[in-house]
């Protein structure tokens, strides 16, 4: 017999041998239908998996997390097995569960066309009508190679050979097609409610430019279709959003030929560029920062000494200066450290914030580059402040007030998530643990929820990652605070401390809006375009009917314009309508429309951008009304 023991606390025995099925169906007949897999003592496992010793075993409906990701997971196997029946000379990568769905990696002469995905579609509806048992086998290597040369699936036998020759290859069977998978998956094919093939892409075989260009096939899958739908329609209204769509209607950036990933920002989006330095500069002026500039490239021996050298080379450019290696700087922080030692510190001057809008470069490949959101260049908003180890929960507390206020000023939520050692890290296991508990502590005392991500944090030290959320539910990592204990020792920072001694200081680096082109290209699709007033590049758009009222317009403009407002004059000699519908393409704010009857009451009529014609307003009312709405960033 095997004792099992359920979430819930309770103990249950059964014949040895049993299966996690048998043992869920013997709870209750609806989660012997519902579930997808089972967590046996913190591992997920088939529902098919026998037991043969006493175990805490909890079960996967398709509603969690692990559920949706063995759902995604089967339906690319499901989509594999119906691409096979329609196209049998194609190859197989591998095909796995992803954030948003799953795709399939393939090498085929045929090209794939949105048509075929229809096609694929349907084959996939009979593949899961049929609900087909998915079988998982644990054969020795010698046979995994031997099958899958035999069905000359050559991309199979190379990750067989990767791995160690006393390796267990496990197998999934569904029906006539059989895959090389670790696993685990939904008991059947049925178990796909909800699918939709959304793409087609390139990718490299492996992720290496060296490699084989394979066809990537992108879809998503879902519970229900209900989810799925809504799914869908988010994806359709993020379309609609896209920044680069937008970016170019309303002439704010533009990626050209000759700078691959390098933005030009047009006077459009500089004025929004710079709002956000300004915006920023004003709220880390309250909060004792300092502002300092570091050099774009510095000696090779700065960035072996920070670890960059051996820790992030493959991202990084360079340059020789009189013989000697230099890099362009991929971030700010070394140079911080270079200001630091400038000169000596004292504990009174503790903590010490130092910030800097650096701009720095990275090398990311051609097919990463996305228009603002993935970029070769970039402004880091960057900060660093040094401190004692008793300050540390203050300083982090402190600075995610910051946060809070300048994610609250966009309309932004967000979540936090602490990102832990990773395997390629510096340090050693005490000072990463002491780094990590103390965000722990800082974001407990706080009282901000957070989730663990294990293994996620910089080389450096543990972090904290603000997620924040868009007006269409979608998330974008921006702000991070990064806890550091060793570079202040590979610099050898100090500061005198009460004790009259020389001490370590700690310290933290911490981006707000993250990169300052990325935080514009999460704005546009956030806003759709239509920014608040305060961040508009056009606020006011002065619309004068016909060539009588351009004098009152232009003295208009001229009083607007010396008050620092954003105001532009259409004075074109067409009618008003048109005026008025290309001011709404362009998502200006407030468009003033003036006639006789303006001219001769002193007054404009108001139109606010969303809601049409407000009234008529006299000059000084409408302008006080603006700047307020400005004033108080709404």
């Amino acid at each position: 017999m095997v004792k099992v023991t359920l979430k819930d606390g309770s103990v249950r025995e059964y014949e040895d041998g049993v299966t996690l099925l048998e043992v869920a169906k013997s709870l209750s007949q609806k989660l012997g239908k519902q579930a997808l897999l089972a967590v046996v003592d913190g591992d997920n496992k088939d529902l098919s998996d026998k037991l043969t010793h006493d175990a805490s075993v909890e079960f996967v409906v398709p509603e969690s997390e692990e559920g949706l990701h063995a759902i995604r997971h089967t339906a690319a196997h499901v989509m594999a097995q119906a691409i096979q029946h329609l196209f049998p000379d194609v190859k197989f990568a591998i095909g796995p569960a992803i954030a948003n769905g799953f795709y399939y990696d393939l090498d085929s002469e045929h090209v794939f066309t949105p048509e075929d995905l229809a096609a694929i579609e349907k084959e996939m509806a009979k593949i899961i009508k049929a609900n087909i048992p998915l079988v998982r086998a644990e054969i020795p290597r010698a046979e995994a190679l031997k099958m899958f040369e035999a069905k000359n699936e050559k991309y199979k036998v190379e990750l067989i050979n990767d791995l160690p020759e006393d390796a267990v290859i496990s197998t999934y069977t569904q029906g006539d097609f059989t895959d090389l998978c670790a696993g685990p998956h939904c008991p059947s094919t049925g178990r796909v409610k909800a699918f939709k093939l959304q793409s087609i892409a390139g990718a490299y075989w492996r992720g290496d430019e060296h490699n084989k260009m394979l066809q990537r096939i992108y879809g998503t899958a879902f519970p229900s279709k209900e989810e799925l739908d809504a799914y869908l329609h988010m994806l359709e209204e993020a379309a609609k959003r896209d920044h680069r769509k937008l970016g170019k209607e309303l002439d704010l950036f533009s990626i050209q030929d000759e700078g691959p990933g390098f933005p030009f920002f047009h006077p459009n989006g500089m004025i929004i560029k710079n709002t956000l330095i300004d915006y920023w500069r004003q709220v880390h002026r309250r909060y004792g920062y300092y502002e300092i500039q570091t050099p774009m490239i510095l000696s090779r021996t700065l960035w072996e000494r920070s670890g960059h050298w051996d820790h992030y080379r493959d991202n990084m450019y360079f340059t020789k200066i009189d013989e000697a290696d230099f890099a362009i700087k991929p971030m700010n922080c070394p140079g911080g450290m270079l200001y630091y030692r400038t000169h000596p510190h004292s504990y009174r001057e503790l903590p010490l914030r130092v910030g800097e809008l650096g701009l720095v470069h990275r090398h990311e490949l051609s097919g990463a580059l996305h228009g603002l959101f993935r970029v070769r260049c970039f402004t880091q908003d960057d900060a660093h402040i040094f401190m004692t180890t008793d300050q540390i929960k203050d300083v982090i507390q402190e600075t995610i007030h910051l946060f809070d206020e300048v994610y609250a000023t966009f309309g932004l939520k967000y979540h936090a998530e602490l990102s832990t050692r990773p395997d390629d890290s510096m340090g050693d296991d005490e000072t990463w643990e002491k780094a990590t508990n103390g965000l722990k502590a800082a974001m407990d005392d706080f009282g901000l929820p957070y989730t663990i991500n294990e293994g996620d944090g910089a080389f450096y030290g543990p972090k904290i990652d603000f997620h924040l959320t868009d007006s269409i539910g979608r998330t974008w990592q921006c702000g991070t605070i990064q806890l550091d204990m060793l570079l202040p020792e590979k610099f050898d920072l100090t500061y005198t401390g009460e004790d009259g001694l020389k001490h370590r200081p700690v310290m933290i680096h911490r981006v707000v809006y993250g990169s300052i082109e990325r935080f514009i290209g999460i704005l546009i699709e956030n806003y759709a375009g239509a920014f608040p007033t305060w961040l508009a590049p056009c606020q006011v758009r002065i619309l004068p009917i016909t060539d009588k009222q351009h004098d009152y317009a232009q003295k208009l403009y001229d009083k607007m314009f010396d008050m620092g407002l954003r105001v532009h004059m259409d004075d074109r000699n067409e009618k008003i309508g048109y005026k008025i519908r290309e001011a709404q393409m362009q998502k200006v704010p407030y468009m003033l429309v003036i006639g006789d009857k303006e001219v001769e009451e002193g007054t404009v009529a108001v139109r606010r951008r969303g809601e049409g014609d407000i009234g008529a307003m006299k000059q000084d009312e409408f302008i006080a009304m603006l700047q307020k709405e400005i004033a108080e960033k709404k």
